[in-house]
């Protein structure tokens, strides 16, 4: 399998930045959006995404396929994410391993599921259709989540690796939701990083998270901790140059402060990179 060919180092494209992102040419080497809120067409948003892709590469992430649901796939939504996709021109298309409504009712969260065969023969039925209607392979998010099920019978970071198999998508980690689900659930984020195929992962996500003492909530409200930090140098080892961007939803600090979260990302990397050489050398 080819991955997609390495973006660089991007950042969430979020109204509070607007006018920070288009007053110059920032050092920022891609943009994400949040698919659904340029779905409609029209207004300030769809105008600033315009002149955005025009200087910089976009990526589209969804938060309402709603993969996991047992509700038919809405083909409606998938109709638009469609026509969006051919008008930007997006390197990727992604969404989550979650769901997000079911009976007609959205319930405007990312929902968790019980890490059975049969929930990962459905889910995977589910992406390959998706797949065949958008005509590109689709990049699949591990979710955090704050619940478990007695019905799992293997672990998460089974259920995504044979999945990404069984559907033939790519995958999108999340190293936030990787330490924030092993500190929900007490597992080995490392074991969850080390067991993913490396021909798999497109992109990382990086984000802060709230951390509430007994549990900790993906909130990308905060800084990146340093657990998370080092989990990243770890994925970056293993996975080599991948796509990576920092998530940052409410709370929004001084444009300046994400940058600089953005040049920690960088620098990691090029340690990691220096290191290789070395050892190769």
């Amino acid at each position: 399998m080819t991955r997609p060919a390495p973006l660089g180092f991007g950042l969430g494209l979020r109204p509070t930045y607007y006018d920070e992102i288009l007053s110059k040419r920032q050092n920022i080497d891609w943009f994400e959006i949040i698919s659904e809120n340029y779905m409609t067409g029209g207004g300030r948003p769809s105008a600033t995404l315009e002149r955005v892709r025009a200087d910089y590469p976009i990526v589209m992430h969804g938060v309402s396929m709603s993969l996991a649901s047992t509700d038919p796939l809405d083909f409606d939504y998938l109709r638009d994410l469609k026509a969006l996709a051919e008008r930007i021109e997006p390197a990727w298309v992604s969404d989550h391993l979650a769901w997000t409504g079911v009976h007609g009712v959205n319930l405007h969260d990312l929902l968790p599921i019980p890490y059975t065969e049969e929930a990962l023969a459905h889910v995977a039925e589910r992406i390959s259709r998706v797949q065949d209607f958008l005509g590109r392979r689709l990049v699949v998010e591990n979710a955090s989540t704050y619940v478990a099920f007695r019905e799992s019978r293997m672990s998460e970071w089974t259920f995504v690796e044979e999945l990404a198999k069984r559907a033939d998508c790519l995958l999108l980690l999340d190293i936030n939701n990787v330490f924030v689900s092993s500190f929900n659930h007490d597992f080995d984020a490392a074991e969850f990083i080390d067991a993913i195929s490396v021909d798999r992962v497109a992109q990382f996500h990086l984000a802060g998270h709230t951390d509430s003492g007994t549990h900790k909530i993906d909130t990308h409200d905060q800084p990146i901790c340093e657990d998370v930090w080092a989990l990243y140098e770890r994925a970056r080892r293993r996975f080599g140059n991948v796509s990576a961007m920092i998530e940052r939803d409410d709370n929004f600090p001084p444009f300046g402060d994400l940058l600089a979260e953005l040049q920690r990302m960088r620098d990691i990397s090029a340690a990691v990179d220096a290191e290789k050489a070395r050892s190769a050398a």
